[in-house]
């Protein structure tokens, strides 16, 4: 008796049709990233339900700090990506493997210094925001306890950048369903079983960081040799490092500047007092559910665009844009229709508190259906990384969001004074920078589609 195959969790990104192929990598990979905003979800409705709404808003007000502390890191996995698919696309399993290795290593390392910054400065960055007195002690505490979990964090999101890079995006969303059910589980036994408010949502994001993580790492265990982890064989080697950072970090900064901008929004947000804090809190969720549904086409455009332009097939590669485009504005627009027809429902797992339910629903019926918009800028970006060009992208999408946000926030703000004036800087950013990345988009890929050039990772 010949012995039973094991299925294969790969896709062949390099021939036949793309649309389902494109399907099946970026939806499993957006109910990925909603499934872990559902931890800070989670956290959110279980403190707001059963603790407070200033408990809410402690945890709220965290979350700006948290972007703006793992973004770097976050972006350098994205370099990881990158690089393993391309030399999958080039069939250099014995580079990848190597990359393999260098890029869990660094998950690890970053991890440990995530953590440890994370715990230090808790304070004084949430000072900084003029975050409430009512809340800061809980916000402080909360941010403390998140961080500590840091090296699960990282080492899931390395991990499951190896994965995607052969096209795995399946087994990620399994171990992440499963985590995030004893997430709320947790949640719900730390802070109504035992009282312990803030603090038990922390606990419980952290533990399901750590089951999440352990997921990621098993199945790297058992892999095909290509991406398969040995954990004797971690070292970093130095020419991969090297392209992980040049393709990551700009991607990297560009999150760091953009969650930095998105921390000076939320510092307007606090002079409003904690009703707005949390208000605009529970509404950011549905935007981000919205904004992760882009991620996934986003991840789709890097991971194809690498391996057929790796490869040489040029014409996949315009497909590829295409596709992810389309697909991403079409089905963000669809989630965040959803959630704002049926705003009333969906706001009351977070709240009941009529004053904060009136900044809820505002941003909900404005900033919310606005967000496929992001699109123009994240696509077109994410496909210039998948050709190795990354440093441009970054460039125009800090000066064109990040230098306008800050420019909204300290100069035109105080002279009007608004909630609403402030949340529009979202969609006056993301027209300006979507249309120069478009711009930067089509005329560095007519450069490079007309003569090959030398790809980094052959170096």
């Amino acid at each position: 008796m010949q012995p039973r195959k094991q299925p294969s969790h790969k896709i062949d990104m390099l021939n036949g049709p793309l649309l389902r192929k494109i399907l099946l990598f970026a939806l499993p990979l957006a109910a990925s990233s909603i499934l872990q905003q559902l931890f800070n979800s989670a956290d959110v409705a279980v403190v707001g339900r059963f603790t407070g709404s200033h408990a809410m808003a402690a945890v709220g007000s965290s979350v700006p700090v948290i972007n703006l502390l793992i973004m770097l890191f976050v972006g350098l996995s994205v370099g990881s990506n990158v690089v393993i698919a391309q030399f999958i696309g080039l069939g250099q399993k014995d580079k990848a493997q190597e990359a393999t290795h260098t890029s869990i290593l660094l998950a690890l390392i970053s991890g440990v210094l995530l953590m440890l910054v994370g715990v230090a400065i808790a304070r004084p960055i949430m000072q900084l925001i003029d975050t409430p007195d009512e809340i800061l002690d809980q916000a402080v505490l909360y941010l403390r306890i998140y961080f500590l979990g840091m090296p699960f964090f990282m080492l899931y999101n390395f991990g499951s950048a190896v994965l995607r890079s052969v096209g795995d995006t399946r087994r990620p969303l399994y171990c992440l369903f499963l985590s995030g059910v004893i997430n709320v589980l947790l949640n719900l036994f730390f802070v109504i079983a035992c009282r312990l408010g803030v603090a038990g949502v922390a606990i419980a994001t952290s533990a399901s960081n750590a089951v999440s993580a352990g997921f990621v790492l098993h199945f790297l265990l058992h892999e095909e040799e290509a991406i398969r982890l040995h954990p004797k064989r971690l070292r970093l080697h130095r020419r991969h490092l090297r392209e992980i950072f040049r393709i990551g970090a700009p991607s990297g900064l560009q999150g760091v500047v953009f969650s930095l901008s998105n921390v000076c929004i939320q510092a307007g947000i606090n002079s409003f007092g904690s009703d707005a804090i949390a208000g605009s809190t529970a509404a950011l969720n549905f935007e981000y559910f919205s904004y992760f549904m882009v991620t996934g086409f986003v991840q789709a455009a890097t991971t194809f665009t690498s391996q057929n332009y790796a490869a040489g097939l040029y014409d996949r590669c315009r497909k590829v844009f295409r596709l992810c485009m389309a697909l991403g504005v079409a089905l963000s627009l669809l989630l965040s229709v959803v959630f704002s027809v049926w705003k009333e429902l969906f706001a009351s797992f977070y709240t009941v508190e009529p004053a904060v339910l009136e900044y809820v629903y505002f941003r909900m019926n404005t900033i919310l259906l606005m967000e496929c918009m992001t699109c123009s800028y994240e696509i077109s970006g994410a496909a210039l990384r998948g050709m190795g060009r990354s440093l441009l992208p970054a460039l125009i999408t800090m000066a064109g969001t990040c230098g306008l946000r800050f420019a909204w926030v300290y100069l035109l703000f105080p002279r009007v004074g608004t909630y609403s004036f402030l949340l529009f800087v979202y969609p006056v950013t993301w027209v300006i920078t979507g249309t120069a990345v478009l711009i930067a988009y089509f005329t560095i890929r007519r450069r490079l589609f007309s003569v090959r050039p030398d790809l980094p990772v052959e170096v």
